[in-house]
């Protein structure tokens, strides 16, 4: 059993996949309390459904596309049984994770998409490289790095860490703006000032929908 907050179909705002119709399974539940998160209601709110009920319900949006995201969906053991039978079905799968807990068990067909916490988030005492491998391919396999940045520090403590893990050559890296704390902009030019390798983000999602609802 999983504790779920939600289940909906939309589109991906995110990572590498951004732009496809994609079915998001929310759990309960989350070990961090980082100051930006937009998810507070998925703290405590959800009840919990069998492996099989989550994918029937996915299967009847006929996407491709499925993204385990939270709180944080580690917590949960029967997780892994949710993606592991989710990528025997074909779906492609991403897990949005905080990083804090190991990782290093999830089915190698999920794309791991690896939030580190930066400075301003509260939370970035919370990540443990411990739990990726110490072999030179440290992106472990088929992961992403995500960095939040609300300010110029956490620009610069995020391309640190990078560069320190040697992250830019092993795997994808995302600078994304905190929403309404730091402009796009800004931080676009910051990357080319900086020759940053990182890739840009912005949450599509949000965009799209606040147009939507200002009836663009």
């Amino acid at each position: 059993m999983i504790k779920i907050n939600e289940i909906f179909h939309s589109i991906q705002g995110e990572t590498s996949w951004v732009g496809w119709p994609t079915v998001f399974v929310r759990t309960s539940g989350c070990n961090l309390r980082c100051r930006y998160c937009d998810t507070t209601y998925a703290y405590y709110e959800g009840g919990a459904r069998s492996v099989e009920s989550i994918i029937a319900e996915v299967q009847s949006y006929g996407a491709k596309y499925v993204c385990i995201t939270g709180g944080e969906p580690l917590l949960q053991p029967d997780i892994h049984i949710l993606m592991r039978d989710l990528c025997d079905l074909g779906y492609n799968v991403s897990l949005e994770t905080g990083g804090s807990l190991d990782c290093t068990t999830v089915d190698k067909r999920v794309k791991k998409i690896i939030d580190v916490k930066t400075p301003d988030s509260g939370a970035a005492d919370s990540f443990n490289v411990k739990n990726l491998p110490s072999n030179p391919d440290f992106s472990i396999v088929n992961s992403e790095f995500k960095f939040v940045i609300c300010s110029e520090k956490d620009f610069d403590w995020a391309e640190n860490f990078a560069r320190e893990n040697q992250l830019f050559e092993h795997t994808e890296v995302l600078f994304s703006p905190a929403y309404q704390r730091i402009d796009a902009k800004w931080l676009a030019r910051k990357i080319l000032s900086s020759k940053s390798d990182a890739r840009l983000q912005t949450q599509q999602h949000k965009f799209i929908w606040s147009a939507h609802v200002r009836g663009v």
